[in-house]
């Protein structure tokens, strides 16, 4: 069974490990599809501070990770059909979207399955972000202080 799931994996963290190795369990194969950063672009306000392709080369080093994909349109039914996908994982924002529509038509008329997770509240990207640039703003502060 191939397992496909979608994301941008700016900043790898513990939260996506956690995904990637529960993914793992539900098939034979892993597979991870990485938005460019023109795709993460048309959704999110900020683009990727990691550059796709050392995205890409961090997660094809996860021993849980068989084979990494990057997509440049924001549809998901190409990979699905090239990859033959048995079982999409998606996360808890997933949405009505029509390109996320479009993939569950198509995964339900081959009799795909579609698994939805929760993200882990802990950590994300952003969380990070935000963290970094508050720390940033703490130390040129006290640099001034000093």
């Amino acid at each position: 069974m191939i397992v496909y799931t979608v994301g941008t994996f700016d900043l790898l963290h513990v939260g996506h490990l956690a995904l990637l190795e529960y993914c793992k369990t539900l098939g034979d194969k892993l597979v991870v599809g990485v938005a460019s950063d023109e795709v993460v672009a048309s959704y999110k306000r900020n683009v990727p501070v990691i550059p796709l392709n050392q995205r890409m080369k961090m997660l094809k080093a996860l021993k849980c990770v068989d084979d990494v994909v990057f997509y440049d349109k924001l549809e998901y039914v190409t990979n699905c059909k090239e990859l033959d996908v048995d079982i999409f994982v998606i996360g808890e924002d997933w949405g009505d979207k029509p390109h996320n529509i479009a993939v569950e038509k198509y995964l339900k008329s081959k009799g795909k399955k579609i698994v939805q997770v929760n993200y882990n509240p802990q950590t994300s990207s952003s969380k990070i972000k935000q963290n970094t640039i508050a720390q940033s703003h703490k130390g040129t502060y006290m640099a001034q202080a000093i």
